[in-house]
């Protein structure tokens, strides 16, 4: 069935854990690995992603690490995926009509980019503020 990439699950767990450490607070990819029990090389690639996009920023030097680049406001889910995957699809066809051999017959491509669609509204609409709420309770 549908599942998410393992590098976009590291990077919303990064996310939230850069949240809960507030704003400006500088954490390492070591320490952020060590305590959330992820591979260090993993979520490295994936703050990699996270700083390109402006999400995170990095700090260099001695106390060097990460930080979020924005506040949780004003980071959603979609970010996030759009950061570590690139343009979400969940079909061929929903990259290039022409990576798809049934595209022409396909009777069920209008049911998946509906469903593409809203998938992407939830993510749209779910902040990383509203998940912390979720998380605190």
């Amino acid at each position: 069935m549908l599942q998410v990439s393992r590098k976009f699950e590291y990077g919303l767990h990064a996310v939230t854990y850069l949240a809960t450490k507030g704003l400006g607070r500088v954490v390492t990819v070591k320490e952020m690995a060590d305590e959330m029990g992820f591979s260090q090389e993993f979520l490295s690639k994936a703050m990699q992603s996270l700083k390109r996009a402006g999400i995170a920023a990095s700090v260099q030097g001695v106390k060097g690490g990460y930080t979020l680049g924005k506040s949780t406001d004003n980071i959603t889910v979609a970010d996030i995926a759009l950061a570590i995957e690139g343009k979400p699809h969940l079909v061929r066809c929903g990259v290039k009509a022409d990576r798809c051999e049934i595209f022409s017959s396909c009777h069920h491509r209008g049911y998946m980019n509906t469903l593409q669609h809203k998938i992407q509204v939830l993510l749209a609409a779910t902040t990383v503020h509203s998940l912390l709420k979720e998380i605190v309770g």
